[in-house]
């Protein structure tokens, strides 16, 4: 005679697997979304380093801030004048070009002439403020794989903040998938945020579990790029 499970010992059985992923399915997704935003975050910095070296070899002016700043301290390829953003921007395939800020602010234009509403605004590390949009609109663009570049000539720097997974996906947190670099006034170098002889180091206010300040993430590309298990441990 064959034996068979009961009703009840499938029942049993069902519920222990489904206690069974329920507990293990959230850290498998977040571990997914998170080696996604890590390749996502390499391949942005790879494309940004190799426009600034090709934008180098053709002007023969290193992509600084005294080269390539704003209209009234630049002199962007001996003219007197331009925008960083100006002579950065054909070095892509964009998508969209917002101008200075038209991405995150207002309307902007795609190619194919349809007007485009965006009124997200992105969030800190921690999920905790707003970030201000003062670093982030002397010139923005959408790439052609969705990433949105945005350029900021912040004193006598130029920022990068990219947001890797394209302007309309969440979660539109600095550190989580919103990224920020800095060239090296000296030598054109594509910096990641919060290395050494970048603007914002101080991990305990601009890369923490902890800060509430508006700018907490902007530190944190450093880290996201060399430390093993950083997307693994981000905040919720």
């Amino acid at each position: 005679m064959k034996k068979a499970f009961t009703l009840a010992e499938v029942l049993i059985t069902l519920g222990i697997i489904g206690v069974v992923a329920a507990m293990t399915l959230p850290a498998l997704v977040n571990q997914t979304k998170g080696k996604e935003l890590e390749t996502a975050l390499k391949k942005a910095y790879s494309i940004l380093q190799q426009s600034l070296q090709q934008m180098q070899y053709d002007t023969g002016l290193i992509p600084n801030n005294a080269n390539f700043g704003s209209k009234q301290g630049g002199t962007a390829a001996g003219t007197g004048g331009g925008t960083f953003i100006d002579y950065f921007r054909p070095y892509f395939l964009s998508h969209g070009n917002c101008k200075t800020r038209g991405c995150i602010k207002q309307s902007y234009t795609d190619e194919e002439g349809n007007t485009i509403l965006e009124t997200k605004k992105y969030k800190n590390y921690t999920n905790t403020a707003n970030i201000s949009t003062n670093l982030l609109d002397d010139g923005q663009m959408i790439l052609s794989d969705g990433m949105l570049v945005l350029i900021e000539n912040y004193q006598s720097n130029i920022l990068i903040t990219i947001d890797v997974n394209g302007i309309g996906k969440k979660p539109n947190r600095w550190g989580h998938d919103l990224f920020t670099f800095q060239i090296e006034e000296s030598s054109g170098k594509l910096l990641p945020m919060g290395a050494n002889n970048t603007q914002y180091t101080y991990n305990a206010t601009y890369c923490s579990s902890s800060s509430t300040n508006s700018y907490n993430g902007i530190g944190c590309t450093y880290k996201a790029l060399t430390e093993k298990d950083y997307f693994k441990n981000l905040p919720k």
